[in-house]
């Protein structure tokens, strides 16, 4: 898990109510159901209207990667492919195909398979950039739902004001009604900034980050995997991969 996407969370909404307590006001004062139906309600319809359903549920789809975070080890996938490269060098390329049950990663099974069946090293980098590419595109995609979500909210909570200043002035000869028109016009406002730059737009900046972090692994997969098919030195092998890492995570030389 993502323990700063908690974390942030937690922390901003405990910001808000802590600082509506310090002012003297009360929770229920912020938590009206009318404001709240207006601007996520609002916000929902609009994203429904602007982006195909797939996109949309792939959105939703895409929260886990926020809040939970792939598992990215590079340092092990390095390891992995070094492993392959020392073996194919002793006992040859189809000396792969032992190895294949172990791999976990599908995207590396991939690889390995194309190589033990004899794929051009070119093909090879060919049809998994493709794949990258691909699931680069289809992750973007899902951000920009909750970026669109992030630029719809302030609006529909301006929305959200303005019936309630209405509902004010309908009732203008009532006063007993005049409390509860105000207060959804000032609260709308409030839900759709703040759902917007606590929620929303973090939300999808988390997910670029996130995705980032996995189409690098998978770069760095293909670099391998392609040297691995060319047949490449283990240890030049080891320099190239080890350029993705941080410097924590490369191999120390060894002392004199």
């Amino acid at each position: 898990m993502d323990i700063a996407t908690v974390i942030g969370i937690v922390l901003a909404l405990a910001a808000i109510v802590g600082g509506q307590a310090l002012e003297g006001g009360h929770l229920s004062s912020i938590l009206q159901l009318t404001a709240f139906v207006i601007v996520i309600g609002g916000t929902i319809g609009a994203c429904f209207v602007q982006t195909p359903l797939p996109v949309l549920l792939k959105a939703v789809g895409a929260l886990s990667m926020a809040i939970t975070g792939p598992r990215i080890d590079n340092k092990a996938t390095v390891k992995l492919i070094l492993d392959l490269a020392n073996l194919s060098r002793k006992q040859g390329l189809l000396a792969l195909e032992s190895k294949l049950k172990d791999i976990k990663d599908p995207f590396m099974k991939k690889g390995v398979q194309l190589i033990v069946d004899g794929t051009d090293p070119k093909a090879v980098h060919e049809i998994l950039e493709v794949e990258v590419e691909h699931y680069e595109e289809e992750g973007l995609k899902a951000a920009k739902v909750w970026e669109a979500a992030g630029g719809y909210a302030p609006t529909i909570g301006i929305l959200g004001a303005v019936l309630g200043l209405i509902h004010v002035m309908e009732n203008l000869a009532d006063p007993s009604k005049l409390g509860g028109g105000i207060a959804v016009a000032f609260v709308a406002t409030v839900y759709g900034v703040g759902s917007a730059n606590l929620l929303f737009l973090p939300l999808a900046n988390k997910i670029k980050l996130k995705l980032k972090e996995e189409t690098t692994a998978k770069n760095l997969a293909i670099v391998g995997l392609v040297g691995l098919a060319q047949g490449e030195n283990p240890r030049l092998l080891q320099e190239k991969l080890e350029g993705f890492l941080s410097p924590a995570e490369r191999s120390k030389p060894a002392k004199k």
